[in-house]
């Protein structure tokens, strides 16, 4: 993937972060429940930590344990660093990297609303995380690998920040079967994960090469149609990200600028145009970094 793209996806998440605060909530959490998450989770969580952007729970099936430290590639809002900071409570760490300013800004900010003490948030890429060595307890990761232009160092980097006998529980989207060409080459469906996607054997065979063993990738048989739960902006007058040139008229007025495409607008379009089930799945992926 070129910078250009690269930036496209920034931009895309960015903006996503920048609108939290008129995101469609209840459509918002319609895609978490179909995804896994519980009510109680949810109603728990800050305002703006559920984003409508997970395909799994990976909290759920990571098996925390109190006094860990694990570590969310792609943290978006929070979400996931919030429910495992409760489980690995008050003597365990939760940490987030996320490479948007925009969503570690509000990550930040949801973290100090929630009053979560046990929780850090880097803005780096997941390719080159600030981390050390064999540090880390457990890795998750919630829709967001298939971002990455260059997985074989995401590989490479889950496995050196985990200590010897430590895991990865992923939620990610794999395909099933070659994405048609169009579909392949669409920068909507790049940042709405489908189009960095890779199948479930790459999944394998990718993790095999960076050391891991007892791999899984099982398919979770989750609709992905779900993502369209979310409606657009809650209203036209709703604060969103803006570029810098004005559009001619609006409800709001003369000459407001017009909002950036985020990530449910990537999604909107490529819904609209493909059925997704048929190509590609939500996958759980679990994998262990040999004890010696």
């Amino acid at each position: 993937m070129s910078e250009s793209v690269r930036d496209f996806v920034r931009d895309g998440y960015g903006a996503t972060a920048d609108a939290a605060g008129s995101l469609d909530a209840a459509g918002a959490a319609r895609v978490a429940a179909a995804f896994g998450y519980g009510a109680d989770e949810l109603a728990a969580l800050p305002d703006g930590a559920n984003l409508g952007l997970s395909c799994g729970n990976p909290t759920a099936t990571a098996s925390l344990k109190p006094g860990e430290t694990v570590v969310d590639f792609g943290s978006g809002g929070g979400l996931d660093v919030f429910l495992a900071s409760k489980k690995v409570g008050p003597t365990g760490r939760a940490i987030g990297i996320d490479m948007t300013p925009s969503m570690i800004d509000l990550a930040r900010r949801n973290a100090a609303t929630g009053g979560y003490t046990n929780v850090a948030f880097h803005l780096a890429e997941i390719e080159e995380t600030p981390l050390d060595d064999a540090s880390v307890d457990c890795v998750i990761s919630n829709c967001v690998i298939n971002l990455s232009p260059e997985k074989p160092r995401v590989f490479a980097e889950l496995f050196r920040i985990l200590k010897p006998g430590g895991r990865v529980a992923i939620s990610d989207i794999a395909l099933k079967k070659a994405l048609p060409a169009d579909l392949a080459e669409s920068l909507d469906a790049y940042v709405g994960c489908f189009a960095g996607a890779i199948s479930v054997e790459a999944y394998k065979d990718g993790l095999t090469a960076a050391g891991f063993s007892d791999i899984a990738v099982i398919d979770d048989g989750s609709d992905l149609n779900a993502y369209g739960e979310i409606d657009g902006q809650a209203g036209c007058c709703a604060p969103v990200a803006q570029t810098e040139e004005p559009t001619a008229s609006s409800c709001c007025g003369p000459a407001p600028v017009a909002p950036k495409k985020d990530v449910h607008g990537s999604l909107r379009e490529t819904l609209k145009a493909y059925d997704v089930n048929e190509y590609a799945a939500s996958v759980k992926i679990y994998a262990i970094k040999p004890a010696s």
